[in-house]
């Protein structure tokens, strides 16, 4: 017998999601579409538009300085670029919670 994983749940506005990786519009889609190079990351960036975790998707993958494919909407050189330029940011994980949450509460982030 095997016991089936909880469904996933989608987020409410401003809600954080820590087991963020099956509500993503790409959960069930070819992973591979995701670690492309040149012109097709924007196709793959597309995929990204709209989906109810690509904050906490985005903060995975700073935190972890992902090195391959497109996450949170960003590519690998997009994520580089702003590691450079936010040298001073600890926790995106952190970072990324009170902005989505302010924004969500009306508050600027």
């Amino acid at each position: 017998m095997s016991i089936a994983p909880p469904a996933a749940v989608a987020p409410t506005d401003g809600q954080w999601v820590s087991d963020w990786t099956g509500l993503g519009r790409c959960a069930g889609t070819d992973p591979d579409a995701l670690f492309v190079q040149g012109k097709a990351q924007r196709a793959a960036k597309a995929v990204c538009k709209g989906c109810p975790v690509v904050a906490e998707c985005l903060a995975d993958a700073l935190d972890n300085r992902t090195e391959f494919g497109v996450w949170g909407g960003m590519t690998e050189r997009e994520r580089r670029a702003l590691l450079r330029r936010r040298p001073d940011v600890r926790s995106w994980t952190e970072l990324l919670t009170h902005a989505k949450v302010g924004t969500a509460q009306g508050q600027i982030a």
